[in-house]
């Protein structure tokens, strides 16, 4: 069996004052999957992403990288920074420069890299998020999408092998939505390992290879689709069942579902299947 990229093993985490969000958890993310993170509010989706990127450091356990264990002083954090990357939720918690440019450069200069090779990074991390044209532009004049861009072309510029993105879609209209998923999968296809955390159970099953759910009884993880049609585990986790699956059970059921091909996983999809049988 192949090492993971990214591992947990019997992490414990609990807030000073409060109670222990995540105890004896161990959690893996696998190179080259797309991993969709779930699980009801307070389940501890933040505290895992900000324990695997190094933003908090575990009361017990160990986080490892290649099989290597991340140690918190300075070197061992800059290693860890440089492969794995985090991008909150709400883009104004990461951007603070004048402008879009000078805000993607600074992980990059914190590396102290030469300014060639900072200038290279930004472009590059500009031109992936498509927002090359936003390079000077403040970032407070920005709008929320392209915020939402700003924010990830500044993770994108330290060439992480992990990106992992909290919520990427919140907030964004369809259109938003269907352009960072694009940019995600041009991401995954120059090597780049993206776990999301969602609470969109339809984005996870059309989006991920995997998933991950935390449930009270623990972290399950599986391939997206298997995982994500167990009624009862999606109970415990406090989510809905996609609607893929029900359509694809209603597809079955009536002997509608396509011999060879995919099932549908959207609303166009199936309109477009539909279509095709002349139903």
């Amino acid at each position: 069996m192949s090492v993971p990229l990214v591992s947990l093993r019997g992490a414990r985490y609990a807030y000073e004052d409060g109670p222990t969000v995540l105890d004896g958890l161990d959690f893996d993310v696998a190179e080259g999957r797309a991993l969709a993170l779930l699980g009801r509010n307070g389940s501890g989706k933040t505290t895992l992403m900000r324990l695997l990127s190094g933003g908090l450091r575990p009361d017990a356990g160990q986080l490892s990288v290649d099989g290597t264990p991340v140690t918190y002083d300075r070197k061992g954090l800059l290693r860890l920074r440089t492969s794995v990357q985090l991008v909150v939720q709400d883009p104004d918690d990461q951007l603070f420069a004048a402008s879009v440019a000078q805000d993607v450069s600074f992980g990059p200069l914190n590396l102290g890299l030469p300014e060639p090779e900072v200038r290279a990074r930004v472009a590059e991390a500009l031109a992936a998020l498509d927002i090359a044209r936003l390079a000077d532009r403040p970032t407070h004049l920005l709008s929320y999408g392209q915020r939402k861009r700003a924010a990830i072309a500044g993770a994108v510029a330290m060439r992480p092998r992990v990106l992992i993105l909290d919520e990427p879609t919140a907030g964004l209209d369809p259109d938003g939505q269907e352009r960072l998923l694009d940019t995600l999968s041009r991401l995954r296809a120059s090597g780049t390992t993206v776990v999301m955390a969602t609470h969109d159970v339809d984005l996870a099953l059309r989006w991920a290879d995997d998933a991950a759910l935390l449930t009270p009884s623990g972290a399950r993880t599986g391939p997206a689709p298997a995982l994500l049609s167990r009624h009862q585990l999606l109970a415990e986790a406090g989510l809905r069942l996609p609607w893929g699956v029900a359509v694809e059970g209603v597809l079955r059921a009536r002997g509608l579902a396509p011999v060879d091909g995919e099932l549908p996983r959207t609303a166009e999809e199936l309109v477009q299947l539909l279509g095709v049988r002349r139903v």
